[in-house]
């Protein structure tokens, strides 16, 4: 599957390129001077990580190569080989003419962190762009169409969105982090269980706030 990052004027293709296998890496290297590779994760760190990304990529021409760790793992290793850099997942890896120039992985990877690099590093584009990514919000949107027609309590759909969420590897834009987020927060803050979420009505009325992110999803 391959993603396309779109301009107002000329569409610029496989700018998001899946990378499955070493010779996928080292052509992927070859052919872009100034690239990143960016190694997808198993839960909601690899959704974050990669939301900040975008939100450079509309204004900075940079391919892009991805690899999902769990599925590619060959391709993960041979990147880990090539640079000398500890494996992360997620991790953002800078290249120019096929050498590392800069890592940051994990909850690092922020427009704290990225942003002197792009300006420093990563060429402009002359018009925005958008990087369409794989947005697919339904299991999230059953999961409230759910809650709202009385099939779970509070409680059970508190437990199971939050599960939904920590375990959500996919690669979304800034903005679908946010709205996804925005129910209950971070699920990593709770590492003694989901039972210290505390009352699901602890951040306002519940149905309410799930029938506005409803309608903001589509």
């Amino acid at each position: 599957m391959m993603w396309l990052m779109t301009q107002t004027a000329q569409p610029a293709e496989q700018v998001l390129v899946p990378l499955t296998t070493p010779e996928e890496v080292d052509t992927f290297l070859k052919e872009y001077p100034l690239a990143a590779v960016f190694k997808a994760g198993t839960c909601h760190k690899t959704m974050q990580g990669f939301g900040v990304i975008e939100t450079f990529l509309q204004k900075h021409d940079l391919p892009i190569g991805f690899i999902r760790v769990v599925d590619w793992r060959p391709a993960s290793n041979h990147v880990a080989q090539l640079t000398g850099l500890t494996h992360h997942s997620p991790q953002f890896i800078l290249f120019q003419e096929g050498q590392p120039q800069f890592e940051v992985n994990n909850w690092d990877i922020t427009p704290e962190a990225l942003g002197p690099v792009f300006a420093e590093r990563v060429p402009v584009r002359s018009d925005a762009a958008t990087v369409a990514t794989a947005n697919n919000v339904e299991p999230y949107k059953k999961l409230m169409q759910a809650y709202l027609d009385g099939s779970l309590s509070d409680w059970a759909f508190q437990d199971q969105y939050v599960t939904l969420f920590r375990d959500d590897a996919s690669l979304r834009s800034q903005r679908e982090f946010d709205l996804l987020s925005r129910l209950f927060g971070d699920p990593d803050a709770y590492h003694g269980g989901l039972h210290q979420l505390g009352a699901p009505q602890g951040r306002g009325d519940l149905k309410a706030r799930v029938e506005q992110l409803l309608a903001e999803l589509g």
